[in-house]
């Protein structure tokens, strides 16, 4: 832990001190800015847990999905240089691109805000030479977090420059901001300098917080919706550019005019905040009054936060080298308000309170005896604000991961799904917002109902479903394992719903306009032999 210098750094130091703990963080690395100068590079805990190797500045991390606003500059540079026409068909430019457009066009604009309505397929270039990523709405009008469109943005910046992504970024952006550290793409040759980064030990089960982590496998990429790493100190100097409203050391990155267009809320974004919208490859969201500027990244082994006040003209980055579901949000957003108070001369706010992942304020509400149609019982009970579920004589405490979804935190007991709670259905009409009473509970494919269900005990399931349930795997280290299974009169892929479509195809979810799909290929002896998936392929697997 670097030497305190002052109240913000010893405040900040106390609850990252207090946060990586309570968050199972191997390491954290931290950049804090504000318009003039870096004001902070930290770093805490460990580069590598088994050999208990500090971590430094110069470790580099994958930022993920925080490389889409470096793309999305680049897109505004060519964009200035009239190159580039934001609202021209993408297909003008690169024509063999592998999309269907059914919808209406494509541009450039509708790809840097996320409503091109192309699917979030983890590849768009497939194997099978004739998969293309099929539009399921109109562009502009929803926002549907695309991967797949960044990757186009890359090849259409490497296109109209005429060099190779790593080059013209490395010329573009990092050489004017002095990133000097900063790798645009993820090969083999940083590995030395890439801190050792931790998922979970086991992917076919749930996992809480203090879970056992294991090393993540190593990667490879040169896809500009996440191939950048970086050290917290490039990233106070990218962070400084963006709070400087795209003013770099020598010269601005971008017009005044094109970073407006990159700070605009285009589209409500709800999946970054309730108050979020989405900008260009960034998103915009409100802070205590402040514009921000805000994304996450979240890699197999990495996850990283950045916070930009527009208005208060201070940053902050850190990224924690593990991937356990959520992103360090807390730490860049506390970091910013210490900033932009100590820039203001106000004292200092506190710190954010942190969550106790087992608390939940309703906890009664799930609390009771849920059977199912065969009979078997589950049993739940609530003490002060946990729920735990009863297994013979052990208790085990459960994790609350939003809504009504608890997971398991006794390794070896209910490990292997997570427990869905439903609620009554609000009657026809009514303008109440209070909560429905606990009415049922799903444990991955296991169905019960509580003592105030009052709907069927028994559903009619389509004959076909039996073809495509089942455990599947892939190659792919993004991928791993998929869970297909019948829950009451639903098939479901890892605890989402599937709307048949015809065939063996079928949609993410209920949302007419969603343009994730999931099929299912080779039928042979009565079960589906192989399963495509957000692009990818997965193989049937029976483990026993």
């Amino acid at each position: 832990m670097p030497a305190p210098a002052g109240p913000l750094e010893q405040d900040l130091d106390m609850y990252v001190a207090a946060y990586m703990p309570a968050m199972n963080a191997p390491g954290l690395t931290l950049g804090l800015t504000d318009v003039t100068a870096t004001r902070r590079v930290a770093c805490y805990g460990y580069a590598n847990l088994d050999l208990r190797t500090p971590l430094t500045p110069d470790h580099l991390f994958q930022i993920g999905s925080i490389t889409k606003s470096f793309v999305a500059l680049v897109i505004l540079q060519l964009h200035d240089e009239g190159k580039l026409d934001l609202h021209r068909p993408v297909l003008d430019y690169l024509p063999e691109l592998p999309i269907v457009a059914e919808f209406g066009p494509v541009t450039a604009h509708h790809l840097l805000n996320h409503t091109s309505g192309l699917p979030d397929d983890s590849a768009l270039f497939q194997p099978d030479p004739s998969a293309r990523l099929v539009q399921g709405f109109a562009p502009g009008s929803h926002f549907h977090y695309c991967n797949p469109a960044f990757v186009i943005l890359g090849l259409l910046a490497e296109m109209l420059d005429g060099r190779p992504w790593r080059v013209l970024l490395q010329e573009r952006i990092l050489k004017p901001l002095g990133m000097t550290q900063t790798s645009p793409v993820l090969t083999p040759a940083i590995r030395a300098t890439t801190a050792t980064s931790y998922d979970a030990f086991r992917e076919d089960q749930v996992y809480p917080r203090q879970g056992r982590l294991a090393p993540a496998p190593n990667l490879v990429t040169d896809e500009t919706d996440g191939c950048i790493a970086s050290t917290p100190g490039d990233m106070a100097r990218y962070a400084r550019m963006l709070a400087a409203h795209g003013q770099g050391p020598s010269g601005r990155i971008v017009s005044q005019e094109s970073f407006t267009l990159l700070s605009t809320p285009y589209i409500k974004a709800p999946e970054f905040s309730p108050t979020a919208s989405y900008g260009y490859g960034i998103a915009v969201d409100t802070l205590d009054g402040h514009k921000i500027l805000r994304h996450t990244g979240g890699m197999i082994g990495f996850a990283s936060s950045i916070h930009v006040d527009l208005d208060g003209g201070v940053a902050a980055f850190a990224s924690i080298n593990a991937m356990q579901g959520y992103r360090p949000i807390d730490v860049t957003q506390y970091a910013v308000r210490l900033l932009r108070a100590e820039r203001e001369a106000k004292l200092l706010p506190l710190p954010p309170a942190i969550a106790d992942p087992c608390a939940v304020d309703n906890a009664a509400d799930y609390a009771g005896t849920f059977t199912a149609p065969d009979g078997r019982s589950l049993v739940f009970v609530a003490k002060e604000k946990r729920l735990s579920v009863i297994d013979g004589d052990i208790v085990v405490p459960l994790q609350h991961n939003g809504g009504g979804h608890f997971i398991s935190t006794l390794p070896g007991f209910f490990a292997d799904h997570t427990f869905v709670f439903g609620r009554e259905a609000a009657p026809a009409g009514s303008s109440s917002s209070a909560p429905q009473p606990v009415v049922e509970v799903a444990y991955g494919p296991d169905w019960y109902a509580g003592a105030a269900w009052d709907g069927p005990r028994s559903f009619a399931v389509r004959a076909d479903y039996a073809l495509y349930a089942g455990r599947y795997q892939s190659d792919n280290i993004w991928a791993g394992e998929a869970l297909v299974y019948v829950l009451k009169d639903r098939l479901m892929a890892d605890g989402e719903p599937l709307t048949p479509l015809g065939g063996h195809l079928f949609r993410v979810g209920d949302e007419s306009w969603i343009p994730d799909t999931v099929e299912f290929l080779h039928i042979v002896e009565g079960k589906a032999r192989m399963m495509r998936a957000g692009g990818l392929a997965y193989r049937r697997v029976d483990l026993g």
